[in-house]
C-alpha cells in the first residue's frame, strides 16, 4: 500500500471530485456543492447533536458533500446516488481508499464522499 502525505491526499481527492462531478454531469445530474470543510469546533458540535462524528474528514479537505438534482428536483434519498456513489469507489487506488456515504451503517448519507484516513472513513 503507498503511503501517502496529508496533502498528497487532498490533492488527488480534489482530482477526484472534479471527475465524480463531470460524471453526474454525463449522467444528467445537476450538481451543487455542500459542505467540504468544517472547523474542528463545527465537528465536535455535529458529533454532540448525533449528526457526525468529531474527528470528520470534513476537518481534513478529505470529504465533500454533493446535492444531486434531477430536472431542477432535488433527490434527497440515498439510494438516488448509488450510481454515482458506486462510480466514486471504482476511482480508489491503493492506498487512496474512496469511501461513499450510502455505505455508512449507523446513517447512510448519499451526498457524502472521502477518502478515508488514518481508519476514519
Amino acid at each position: 500500500m503507498a503511503n501517502y502525505t496529508l496533502f498528497e491526499k487532498q490533492c488527488h481527492f480534489s482530482r477526484l471530485v472534479a471527475l465524480l462531478i463531470l460524471k453526474a454531469a454525463q449522467e444528467g445530474y445537476g450538481v451543487t456543492l455542500g459542505e467540504a470543510y468544517r472547523t474542528p469546533e463545527q465537528a465536535k458540535l455535529n458529533a454532540q447533536k448525533g449528526s457526525g462524528i468529531a474527528n470528520s474528514l470534513h476537518i481534513q479537505r478529505l470529504a465533500i458533500d454533493l446535492q444531486l438534482f434531477k430536472n431542477g428536483v432535488y433527490l434527497s434519498k440515498t439510494e438516488e446516488y448509488q450510481k454515482l456513489g458506486e462510480y466514486w469507489e471504482s476511482l480508489a487506488s491503493p492506498g487512496l481508499n474512496c469511501t461513499w456515504g450510502g455505505r455508512f451503517k449507523s446513517r447512510p448519507d448519499g451526498g457524502h464522499f472521502s477518502i478515508e484516513h488514518n481508519g476514519v472513513k
